[in-house]
């Protein structure tokens, strides 16, 4: 049985269980669990960072651990009984750990490295404070190490600032506000700046001296010298070097190592130098060579030096080698350091290149107890201290220190008789009282142990050296009287013997017979002489003598006599000598009682330093002449009391203050002396008002707290004496004293009077009393004085410093032990309330304000929270809260408001402050709020005397805590604080929201209060910090087990409130639509459950008044957009998109309340439109996220685009996103797509003189200087993207406004740029586009794409290929369909992606221009390709029973037109397929329009040889040789087996037009090709005759074939003319063939067309190869039974495929099973597929379009390519890739680009076809070139990569088929223009553009019915095309859609001859066939 645990609550996982046990909980090693309940050895429970699933686990996997469990029972926490530390370690590492892993997925090495280190570390140091083997301090700083740690990762990983004290976290809770705002300011400023150290330390450590000349040891000084002052600031450090240059004790570390200690700030600066003495202790010269002499020399060696202020540069850790210079002139040797600083140091030399010392330097910063902490190992390992020379700045108590330093400056000396100077050497001791030497009391330096004496430097002979060597007598102050130093001289001689020689000797008393020690400074001793063994060991005998030349009587004359002198410097420090003879008077006082008066005078002259050594003593002997003399001397003991307080607020001596509290505590016993010092303080404080100079009053006063402090002991000690006598007398005298400073303090004076400025030092010291004063009054006793005190100050102060100091007065005395205590509290509150008011009110001294306020609030949360709380307490803290309600709340609101709009002071300190103050009132104003109850509430509302007072404060509160909502309120990592003010700020408002409906409602109701109250909410709600699901899973808990989810509560007061409206909801809509909405994007489901009714309550009111919600709708979409825009979308809103779609679907509440209503219609409409615009933002959001392709960005921005313009009428939505479509087209490139885009802008615009405001990117301007600006743009755009056509429409609408101007200038530039265009039409080359269909299915889709096709016009140079992967690559998930079927609804439904892609062919609507004569290629290539809006694509299929002997008789073409919903190209690189038409091709038509397009293409063929436009022959010969070959071997049989069959004419009467029609082409084929064979004999070379002969004896076979023995009359009347060696004159010499019923009852019209998908040949029926475009197949049965299949390129098939299949290649020399094997060889070579055939897309071909016969194959695959005279080819279409059959492209062959005018024979002429049964068709023009739109895709002839020729010949096309021989196909290719039932001719892509042909004969149109308007398109507006359309209406001003037009397209017209009238066409036209001359279209103005 399960039972619910008691102790059992917490523990964590030892190992990993499964949890494959039924309802088990699977667990990870070191998971934390919480136990609910147990069972026989399990447990259920939870793990605590996923408690939503519970489950069971073993008992035994647990390690359980003790914890507090707070709210027993069904919601209770757990928290673990550990130390704070641990628990903060714990869970914050277990945060890092996620984090680190993404910041190595994110690739952010550095930190992910650096945050493993660190949290490596902080696991070692949980595992020592967990082991609890620490010692206090070692825990402690661990503890500092971690928080340090845990502070540094959070930061980096941009987490919260986590608020301590004492290393614990704290609970916000559980202090105040104020106080967590002090925390939280902290830890931020310690994060920003540490406080830099004060002292500092420098570090020296010696490694070596390295140098090549060594041989002798060597001494090295270092010691610090101020190069400004000229003197040493420090001690030496002396280290001893052997003759390596190595330290000669390396054991002992701190004779090489030192710390020079206590240097201030003020010594790091560049002129303080390390300066370094190195001395040799050897022979007396360098280079002397070793003799007997044993003796040796202490002589000069070098100096070094280096500035202090480097080391705060390098690199502490440097090794620095320091450059020695040698003393070349030993006199110098004294100042050779000051020359190196000056930088005189060329007068030395190096002691060698490579000479250096080497030393080890570092700064250390930081007291030395703390250094003793962080460099442990430095102090345990050994390092001397070298001390600076006096004391430090800051002198502690309690510091012996006793050192005499002497410096052996120089000397003057006689030469003693000898010719030479002398070589001194000076040895020095120290002897005692007895004359005894003094063991280990000199000292050359720090570092080395003292010796017994000293031997100084040896000059070399000198007899006035100067050695400037410090020494330092550390001699005991015991021992200092009667000590005294002996100096004694000796000549060193240089002889063998090396003897020093005494010759006198000098000595000093270190104390002076009154106690005074030897006086700083320098002193002129007198050297006595003596002989060479003179005994000085007899010391009374000479120190009877003189010792110093200052000292001389004035008539001893006989010592001052001689010259030789020594000087020497003295300086003592000392903690207990004095040389003050004056100290030592006072001191004295009893011995002298005379000298009282002037020894208490002098006190005041006496260096401070002096006082402090004595400061005990000294008290003493002042409190002793006040007991004993209080008459005469209590005045002057007082001033020299206040003299020595006063020292000790010095900041050198502030130390000693504790030494004088503890000697007021301990010491003093003046008992008495409490009415002497009351009594002059009295005097002092009454002469105040009178006196004129007020300096010695004020020192008085500064003085003030420890004269109380003496006032108050000596009281105490008197009463313990006395037994508490005299205390009336002692109270009356501290009232009265009080009752002076009152009256002092109350007069009123102007701020530069000196009684103001004696208030002020007052006021400064007052505070301080406080605490004395309790120690004999009551806490309200000295509560009242201070209240008394306070008070008396005059209430209008003048004086601005004094109101400061008054601030600074009260800031103490609220921090003050006095104001913690609540009984005092509530006598001091009113006046401290009444100053705060009156400062805050002015806007002054703020930052005091704020302080004192903190200091308030913090102590009324503590006694809230303190655990002493008594019941009389609360109502105290109540009416303290009361108190400070009704004083400042409505002060600090305004202050707060103040604040925070004033503009923010310049510099970063002063703008630190603001934030500070700003901080600081804030924590305040919630503090107090925080400690309002109801009570509180209720007073405060009630306390307001008008409904309008009312408003202002509720206006006031709501528009502060919109402030204090702002993101840059805190600092960003401020969570904890964030939370609170949120906290705060709801419960606030909950009680507020009360009086707003009890006050402010029905007939009192206040919009504007009532606005500002919803405002505050939706912005609260919106917050950043309040999104909990941005937040980590722990993170998240903890703040819904605090504080819950406050935006759900604040949801429900805006609900409430709306409720509580009624009729006054319609004030607020619209306005609150968008806050509301605002609101409902949030992604919490309860948030939505309460906000979402408020729409339909808001459409209901809106109904009501209006009769409809226009302003609801426009109001939502409007808000929607900015919402997105606004980036709402990004990452914080991520979940939220799948749940904003049915914003109003999944709560049916909604609806069903609209569904009830009368509106019910318009309402779901509306939920409908929205929800449509939401789709299609998110759309829009998502695609434009980063990493996206442009393509998807393009689609859907111009999906919303549209929904904007035709469902929501929003225009300026609209022209924004027109232009952020632009500028996504512009950035990829699209130029033309973004021409007609921004054309959508220009066309809203008119040529008026409209201002228009600023908008976008636009400045102010003129309606028709923003659409002049658009229009050169646009112009601009279409020229880079090579659609000049459009440009010059464009061009000439602006020269038309230009000339109306009359503004010449301008309309010359535009009529220069319209030129330009046409130039560049003719000039330059245009790629010709692919179209690709693709099809979007499934519903991963994106909206504006699901299960919809589109047609794509592909990039330049982009085929089939590379189009599919690109569309692969943009939707990775996609699945490519393998079949061109259209698919089922399970596609469509499916929850995947599916593609379907096929190329397409374009069917121009300009048929017109296409077929006029004399138009170069170059033009019509633009109608080819521009303004297309229906696309064709063929599918061969084989209907009823299939011959197998014949596959033509039942071969079927189904053929699929797509009508677009706008034009390509337009504003979008793709458009949406609005209509599908399917029609079928009948087997005969079939073979019609291949015969037909075979003829056209050999017809050019030969007009381009004869006007020598081919560089060679080969084309013309292989496309001779493929239809000759193909004929004889059973090309063309196969068609007349399959047509001209008795039982075919019987079976299909209908057809018999038809069937005569195919019968005349045949014949002309054949008459073609005899003319061809005659114009090919002409130009054949020599090594092709063979092969011509060849080509002419199988013609004679295939005439016979076809049993033609002459041609037919009427062939031979009507010869087909090549007038000048073009075909283009031949028009009707194609009449229409195919009637209306000829294609099972489709319309039909028959026209040169390319059947996508043609066999490449016609084979007899033994042929084992059937070749079409996607392949060859046994047989054609074969070809077309099958399903196409997108995975290969050749259609599916049950039968194996020839071993020569290749992809959509036709056979070149397709042929009967008899064909030559040369000729198979051929062929196969032919079929490559395109991949294999290099120069398929890589040459450009020159050749003109306009000339290109139609898509056949031409040649033979047999012919070499490598002829350089060949062709270039055109840009060749390459095979479709293997996707599906249907999208299988081919291109269309160009021939060279001029013609001669040739005369060659003429060619039977070829009647006009006129059997046609059509009826609804007009009659064709005969075909030319540029009938056959399609182009070829060729397969090589040679496999030459480099040759690039032959393919612009040979074509993929259905048009040709398959092999060469007869033109026959088994598919035919048709590019159908429908109109109204009619096939109309389409156009193909065109060739590159070409120079214009020489002379080209006019063209007759024979074109006789008027074509069909289309009336079912709707061309888009921005089709630049529609401008010169002359049938064209006038478009609605508003409409999007404009019918298209099926009128043949006119070239663009000319310009304008009148203003009003309409344009014409220049230029001449042929008299015989008028040609049309279309108006230009106007720009339509929408």
């Amino acid at each position: 049985m399960w039972i619910p645990t008691e102790h059992e609550k917490y523990g964590v996982v030892l190992a990993s269980f499964r949890g494959t046990v039924q309802h088990g909980l699977p667990l990870e090693i070191g998971d934390t669990v919480q136990i609910l309940e147990k069972c026989e050895g399990w447990y259920r429970g939870f793990i605590l960072k996923n408690p939503n699933i519970k489950g069971i686990f073993p008992s035994s996997y647990i390690h359980l651990k003790s914890a507090h469990v707070k709210n027993k029972g069904q919601f209770e926490t757990v928290i673990p009984v550990e130390d704070s530390v641990i628990t903060e370690m714990t869970s914050t590492l277990r945060d890092w750990g996620a984090m680190w892993k993404q910041l190595y997925v994110k690739n952010e090495g550095d930190l992910f490295h650096r945050l493993w280190h660190v949290m490596n570390e902080i696991l070692d140091l949980r595992r020592q404070v967990l082991v609890g083997h620490l010692t206090h301090d070692r825990m402690r700083d661990v503890k500092q190490h971690i928080t340090a740690r845990l502070d540094w990762g959070n930061e980096q990983l941009g987490l919260d600032l986590v608020p301590r004290r004492e290393f614990s976290m704290v609970d916000p809770d559980e202090i105040s506000v104020t106080e967590l705002y002090r925390l939280m300011e902290h830890r931020h400023r310690k994060k920003e700046t540490p406080a830099p150290a004060s002292t500092h330390h420098l570090f020296v450590h010696v490694k070596s001296l390295m140098s090549a000349n060594l041989g002798e040891e060597l001494e090295v000084f270092f010691h610090i010298y101020d190069g400004r002052e000229n003197r040493p600031l420090s001690e030496r450090f002396f280290v001893k070097l052997n003759k390596s240059g190595l330290p000669k004790s390396p054991e002992k570390t701190e004779r090489q190592c030192t710390l020079f200690v206590d240097l201030g700030s003020s010594d790091l600066r560049k002129d303080v130098y390390i300066v370094v003495h190195i001395v040799r202790i050897g022979r007396m010269g360098a280079g002397e060579k070793k003799n007997l002499c044993s003796v040796q020399y202490r002589r000069p060696f070098g100096c070094a030096v280096v500035s202090i202020a480097d080391l705060l540069t390098a690199d502490s850790k440097d090794d620095h080698l320091l450059k020695v210079y040698a003393c070349n002139t030993e006199s110098e040797w004294h100042q050779i350091h000051e020359n190196l600083i000056k930088k005189a140091n060329s007068r030395y030399n190096l002691s060698g290149s490579n000479t250096g010392l080497a030393v080890a330097l570092q700064l250390l910063h930081g007291d030395i107890e703390q250094l003793r902490r962080e460099y442990m190992v430095l102090f345990t390992r050994g390092v001397s201290i070298t001390r600076k020379l006096g004391f430090s700045d800051v002198i502690m108590p309690g510091e012996m220190r006793n050192d005499l330093y002497i410096t052996l400056e120089k000397g003057e000396f006689e030469k003693g008789g000898k010719s030479v100077a002398r070589n001194v050497e000076i040895t020095v001791y120290v002897l005692d009282i007895d004359g005894q030497i003094l063991k280990s009391h000199v000292a050359a330096g720090a570092g080395e142990p003292g010796s017994d004496e000293y031997h100084s430097l040896v000059l070399y002979h000198n007899n006035s050296p100067r050695w400037a060597e410090q020494i330092k007598l550390p001699i005991p102050v015991d021992m200092f009287r009667g000590s005294h130093v002996r100096f004694e001289f000796r000549h060193c001689s240089t002889k063998d013997k090396g003897e020093k020689k005494l010759f006198g000797y000098s000595f000093v008393p270190l104390m002076q017979e009154d106690g005074r020690t030897l006086p700083d400074g320098t002193h002129e001793l007198i050297i006595h002489k003596c002989e060479e063994n003179t005994s000085l060991a007899d010391c009374p005998r000479y120190l009877k003598m003189p010792f110093s030349k200052a000292n001389l009587p004035s008539n001893n004359q006989t010592l001052k006599g001689p010259k030789e002198s020594f000087w020497i410097t003295s300086f003592l420090c000392s903690t207990k000598l004095t040389q003050n003879g004056d100290m030592l008077d006072l001191l004295k006082w009893r011995a002298h009682p005379e000298r009282i008066n002037d020894s208490l005078s002098k006190l005041k002259e006496i260096d401070g330093s002096e006082i402090v050594k004595f400061l005990q003593d000294t008290l003493d002997t002042l409190f002793g002449i006040l007991d004993e003399s209080s008459q005469r001397y209590g005045l002057k003991v007082f001033d020299s009391l206040v003299h020595i307080i006063n020292l000790l607020q010095d900041s050198k001596f502030q130390h000693f203050k504790p030494v004088m509290d503890t000697y007021i505590e301990s010491h003093f016993a003046g008992a008495l002396s409490y009415r002497d010092l009351i009594k002059v303080l009295k005097w002092y404080v009454d002469r105040i008002v009178d006196a004129e100079h007020q300096d010695h009053i004020q020192q008085v006063l500064k003085a003030s707290e420890y004269i109380f402090k003496y006032i108050i002991q000596s009281r105490r000690l008197f009463s313990l004496a006395t037994g508490g006598q005299n205390e009336e007398e002692f109270r009356v005298c501290i009232h009265e004293l009080f009752m002076s400073i009152r009256f002092f303090l109350s007069q009123e004076n102007k701020s530069t009077s000196p009684v103001a400025q004696t208030q002020a030092v007052f006021l400064r010291t007052f505070p301080a009393v406080y605490g004395e004063l309790l120690k004999i009054f009551t806490v309200r006793e000295v509560a009242g004085f201070v209240r008394e005190t306070l008070g008396s100050l005059p209430t209008a102060v003048h004086a601005d410093c004094l109101e400061a100091v008054k601030l600074q007065c009260i800031t103490k005395t609220v921090e003050s032990q006095l104001y913690i205590n609540p009984e005092s509290r509530c006598i001091l509150l009113p006046v401290v309330l009444r100053v705060l008011q009156a400062h805050m009110q002015e806007q002054k001294d703020l930052v005091m304000c704020a302080r004192i306020l903190t200091s308030m609030l913090s102590l009324i949360k503590k006694e809230e929270n303190g655990t002493a709380v008594s019941v009389t307490v609360e109502p105290v803290v109540s009416e303290e809260v009361e108190l400070i309600v009704e004083s400042l709340l409505g002060v600090l609101l305004r202050t707060i408001l103040e604040i925070s709009n004033r503009p923010q002071p310049a510099g970063p300190a002063m703008r630190l402050q603001f934030q500070d103050v700003t901080g600081e009132f804030v924590a305040c104003l919630l503090a107090l709020l925080r400690q309002m109850s109801d009570r509180h509430y209720q007073q405060l509302l009630q306390a307001f005397s008008s409904k309008d007072n009312l408003r202002d404060f509720l206006l006031q509160i709501f528009t502060v805590f919109r402030i204090l909502i702002r993101p840059e309120m805190f600092s960003k990592d401020w969570t904890v604080m964030r939370l609170v003010t949120n906290n705060v700020i709801i419960t606030t408002v909950l009680y507020l929201s009360d009086a707003l409906r009890k006050n402010f409602l029905n007939d009192k109701f206040d919009y504007k209060v009532w606005d500002s109250y919803f405002y505050l909410s939706v912005i609260f709600i919106n917050q950043p910090c309040l999104q909990l699901e941005s937040f980590s899973p722990s993170k998240r808990k903890k703040i819904l087990e605090k504080y819950g989810d406050m935006r759900v509560m604040m949801g429900c007061e805006i609900f409430s409130m709306w409720q509580n409206l009624g009729e006054h909801k319609l004030n607020f809509i619209p306005a609150m639509i968008g806050p509301f909405l605002e609101v409902t994007l949030v992604p919490q489901p309860d948030l939505r459950n309460v906000m979402i009714p408020i729409f339909h309550d808001m459409m209901d009111w809106e109904q009501r008044r209006s009769g409809n919600f226009k302003q609801v709708e426009a109001k939502l979409i409007d808000k929607l957009d900015s919402l997105m825009s606004e980036g709402k979308g990004d990452e914080t809103y991520r979940e939220l998109f799948n749940s904003i779609i049915p914003l109003f679907g999944p709560y049916p509440s909604l609806l069903k309340k609209i569904e009830r209503e009368t509106w019910r219609e318009s309402g779901i409409s509306l939920i409908a439109t929205v929800t449509r615009l939401m789709e299609r933002l998110l759309d829009y959001r998502d695609c434009m996220k980063l990493g996206e392709v442009d393509g998807k960005k393009i689609g859907c921005t111009v999906s919303l685009l549209n929904f904007y313009k035709t469902e929501l009428n929003k225009e300026e939505m609209y022209i924004r996103y027109i232009h952020k479509l632009y500028d996504l087209h512009f950035k990829a490139q699209n130029y033309t797509e973004a021409s007609y885009t921004l054309l959508l802008y220009d066309e809203l615009l008119e040529w008026s003189e409209r201002p228009l405001r600023e908008f976008l990117n636009y400045p102010m301007q003129s309606e028709w200087q923003r659409k002049e600006y658009l229009h050169l743009t646009i112009v601009q755009n279409f020229d880079r993207g090579k659609c000049w056509e459009n440009g010059i429409i464009l061009c000439r609408e602006l020269a038309d406004q230009y000339e109306s101007y009359y503004d010449y200038r301008n309309l010359s530039k535009m009529r220069m740029m319209e030129a330009s265009l046409y130039d560049k039409i003719m000039d330059q080359q245009r790629l010709e586009p692919e179209f690709f269909r693709v099809g979007f299915y499934g519903k991963k889709f994106p909206f504006f794409l699901r299960n919809k096709e589109f047609v794509c016009r592909g990039h330049d140079y982009e085929r089939l290929e590379a189009f599919q992967q690109r569309m692969l690559n943009e939707f990775p998930h996609a699945i490519a369909m393998q079949h061109v079927n259209q698919p089922d609804q399970t596609i469509y439904q499916a929850d995947a992606q599916y593609l379907q892609i096929y190329a397409v062919t374009p069917i121009p609507e300009s048929q017109d221009v296409l077929q006029r004569d004399g138009v170069p290629d170059n033009i019509k290539s633009f109608y080819k390709f521009n303004h297309i809006w229906r696309f064709r694509y063929d599918r061969p299929f084989h209907k009823g029973t299939k011959d197998k002997e014949n596959e033509f008789k039942s071969l079927w073409v189904e053929r699929t037109t797509l009508t677009l919903v706008q034009s390509l190209p337009g504003i979008s690189r793709w458009f949406e397929v609005d209509k599908r038409e399917l029609v079928e091709v009948s087997p005969l038509e079939n073979a019609i329009e291949v015969i037909e397009n075979k003829n056209l293409q050999l017809r050019t063929l030969i007009t381009q040889c004869q006007s020598r436009q081919m560089q060679n022959i080969n084309p013309l010969t292989m496309c001779l040789n493929g239809v000759i070959d193909a004929a004889v071997n059973g090309g063309l049989a196969r068609y007349q087996e399959a047509f001209f069959v008795k039982d075919y004419i019987m079976n299909h009467p209908e057809d018999g037009d038809k069937i005569g029609r195919l019968r005349e082409l045949m014949f002309e084929q054949a008459h073609i090709l005899e003319y061809g064979l005659a114009v090919h004999e002409k130009f054949v070379p020599q090594d092709m005759r063979p092969l011509h002969k060849k080509l002419v004896d199988q013609f004679h076979l295939m005439k016979s074939s076809l049993g033609i023995q002459e041609f037919p009359a009427y062939v031979r009347a009507s010869p087909v003319h090549f007038t000048n060696g073009s075909p283009r004159t031949c028009r009707n010499s194609v009449p229409n063939i195919i009637s209306p019923d000829g294609g099972r009852g489709v319309a039909r019209r028959s026209y040169p067309a390319v059947n996508r998908y043609s066999s490449s040949s016609l084979s007899s029926q033994a042929s084992n190869e059937v070749s079409n475009i996607t392949g060859q197949s046994e047989s054609s049965d074969e070809v077309f039974n099958m399903q196409p299949s997108p995975s290969t390129s050749s259609l599916s098939s049950n039968h194996s495929a020839s071993p020569n299949v290749t992809s959509s290649a036709p056979s070149s020399a397709r042929g009967s099973p008899q064909m030559a094997e040369k000729h198979k060889h051929s062929r196969e070579n032919a079929c490559l597929s395109p991949r294999d055939r290099p120069v398929s897309a890589i040459f450009p071909n020159p050749m003109d379009p306009a000339q290109r016969a139609p898509p056949h194959q031409i040649g033979d695959a047999t012919l070499p390519r490598s002829d350089p005279n060949l062709s270039a080819p055109d840009k060749v279409r390459p095979t479709p890739s293997s996707w599906s059959l249907d999208s299988v492209k081919e291109g269309a062959p160009s021939f060279s680009d001029s013609f001669g005018k040739m005369l060659c024979p003429p060619v039977p002429p070829r009647p006009p076809y006129s059997g046609s049964s059509a009826k609804n068709m007009r009659s064709q023009s005969p075909v030319s070139a540029s009938r056959s739109p399609q182009k070829t895709t060729v397969p090589p002839f040679t496999p030459s990569p480099t040759e690039c020729q032959s393919t612009s010949l040979v074509s993929n096309s259905p048009v040709l088929s398959g092999s060469y021989s007869s033109g026959i196909s088994s598919l035919s290719r048709c590019s159908v223009s429908e109109a109204s039932g009619t096939e109309l001719p389409a156009g193909d892509h065109a060739s590159h553009p070409l120079p214009p042909p020489g002379t080209l004969p006019n063209s007759v149109s024979s074109s006789s019915d008027e074509p069909i308007r289309r009336e079912n398109k709707t061309p888009p507006p921005y089709s630049v095309y529609e401008r010169n359309n002359p049938r064209r209406p006038v478009p609605l001003p508003h409409s999007l859609s404009i019918p298209p037009q099926t009128d043949p397209p006119a070239l663009p017209p000319k310009p304008h001859q009148l203003r009003t009238g309409s344009m014409k066409l220049d230029g001449t036209s042929d008299p015989r066939v008028p040609r049309p001359r279309p108006l230009p279209r106007k720009v339509s103005q929408l």
